[in-house]
């Protein structure tokens, strides 16, 4: 029984050495997203880092347009960099879990 604790206990140190390894590595990993008609451009990590940002000189024009542009265009590169970072970390998590009965079930 004893043995088993300090497996456990060994797999799950190994398993937050990989989590934190894919959380250096998602700093890497570059999402583009665009606005509907190409206008606005932003570039951000899976960690949810801004990039960059490129604008269509003639979002300059409007600065109410312009700033409707950078709120839905920021909301969906977060958006999908926080589920590109939340699966590939419950990924990492998942497979480090020790054969826990009933644990199954909170990774589902």
């Amino acid at each position: 029984m004893f043995g088993d604790i300090m497996g456990m206990m060994g797999k799950l140190k190994e398993t937050q050495q990989k989590v934190e390894e894919t959380k250096k590595r998602l700093d890497t990993v570059l999402l583009d997203e665009a606005s509907t008609d190409g206008l606005l451009k932003i570039t951000i990590t899976a960690n949810r880092e801004l990039k960059s940002i490129q604008v269509a000189d003639e979002l300059l024009a409007d600065k109410e347009q312009l700033e409707d542009y950078l709120v839905l265009t920021l909301n969906k590169a977060i958006a999908r960099a926080t589920k590109v970072n939340e699966t590939e970390l419950a990924a990492v998590a998942k497979d480090g879990m020790p054969n826990i009965p009933g644990m199954d079930s909170l990774f589902k």
